[in-house]
């Protein structure tokens, strides 16, 4: 048996991007005998991974387009990095922008390029879903490893799959209980994505492949108290998305529906999807931890391919996808009445099969 390393994983991307990442950071837990340090973007990649098994340490870096010289953040990262020089590298980012910078700070780290693999070295198969792509890199050894690693094979999941602590449930259950909410039915609508919002508003539907229009949001909601009288429906996002998110609950007109978008930091959000009722959401990273945490999805895609990037979930059935290429390439394609439908077919979520 190889002795162990701690692989370093790189990752500037958006959350769904980060929480793709989980069953490579798995594959090479069990490959390498140890768990990964992850440098990322944002400091959501701290919240998502923090007391997670496959992780060890999350270096964030919060302005990584920066130039050095006025980054700091950047110098101690580099300061970071050439202490792990004698570890495998496994760098997971696609865009030619961030892998130019990620190159110059390994090179500034001292980090040798045979320690090293790439995402875009090896191509994405037809059809094929990124988690099978990065598990392809997971299973890739750096020419300086491969005489000790490259025959350290590992059999992992393909689904991301997060643990809530005991004091990420004790805090969703006070927030839960001081809101009113605990012991109802939660189905969660997520309606804003990463393009939603610009510096000067929001943007144009036109503009927004996964834009749905309001009244859609409105006639899904009247059906869901139709079927779950006694639910509550909150509208999920980003602080910066509350104001278009109290703009839907206003069109809606509808009791029992509240926007809780600047109360939901990601470890509260990760345990409230670990015990919601459902979600019904566009293409955007929360779907994604909603299926990793085993809650019913519904899912809207635009122009980008379910094939690729559909929400993996280890319950049977929990997901439902909608739309995408070919059937559509706008989320406004999709009618209230699809999306109506693949709600009733979710499986139920019994108590025993939620996820703690």
């Amino acid at each position: 048996m190889p002795i162990p390393f701690q692989p370093l994983v790189i990752r500037f991307g958006r959350l769904g991007d980060t929480l793709l990442l989980q069953p490579l950071l798995r594959r090479l837990h069990a490959r390498y005998g140890a768990p990964c340090t992850l440098l990322a973007a944002g400091g959501y990649a701290l919240d998502l991974y923090r007391g997670q098994p496959d992780v060890a340490d999350v270096i964030a870096l919060r302005s990584h387009h920066r130039p050095l010289s006025l980054s700091l953040e950047q110098w101690r990262a580099i300061a970071a990095l050439r202490r792990m020089r004698h570890v495998p590298v496994y760098v997971c980012e696609p865009q030619p922008r961030s892998l130019e910078r990620i190159r110059l700070l390994l090179k500034l780290a001292g980090i040798p390029d045979r320690h090293c693999v790439y995402l875009n070295d090896i191509p994405l198969a037809p059809g094929g879903h990124w988690i099978e792509h990065l598990l392809q890199l997971a299973d890739s050894t750096p020419p300086a490893f491969a005489d000790r690693f490259a025959k350290a094979a590992s059999t992992t999941s393909p689904v991301p799959a997060f643990v809530v602590s005991a004091a990420e449930r004790a805090d969703c259950d006070r927030w839960l209980a001081a809101r009113g909410l605990a012991g109802h039915p939660l189905v969660l609508l997520q309606p804003a994505n990463k393009r939603t919002m610009r510096w000067h508003g929001v943007r144009k539907a036109s503009d927004d492949d996964k834009s749905w229009p309001l009244e859609n949001w409105a006639g899904v909601v009247a059906a869901i108290r139709i079927q779950l009288p006694q639910a509550r429906v909150l509208l999920c996002g980003s602080p910066a998305e509350y104001g278009y998110l109290e703009t839907i609950r206003a069109a809606m007109a509808q009791p029992d529906v509240e926007v809780v978008a600047r109360e939901l930091p990601l470890p509260r959000m990760r345990a409230l999807l670990a015990m919601a009722h459902s979600m019904i959401s566009v293409d955007t990273g929360p779907a994604h931890l909603a299926a990793a945490m085993g809650c019913p999805l519904v899912v809207m895609f635009g122009s980008v391919s379910p094939s690729h990037w559909r929400p993996r979930s280890q319950v049977p059935d929990a997901v439902q996808v909608l739309g995408g290429p070919p059937a559509s390439t706008r989320v406004d394609a999709i009618t209230p009445e699809q999306v109506i439908d693949a709600w009733h077919a979710l499986p139920l979520r019994a108590a025993e099969n939620r996820v703690l």
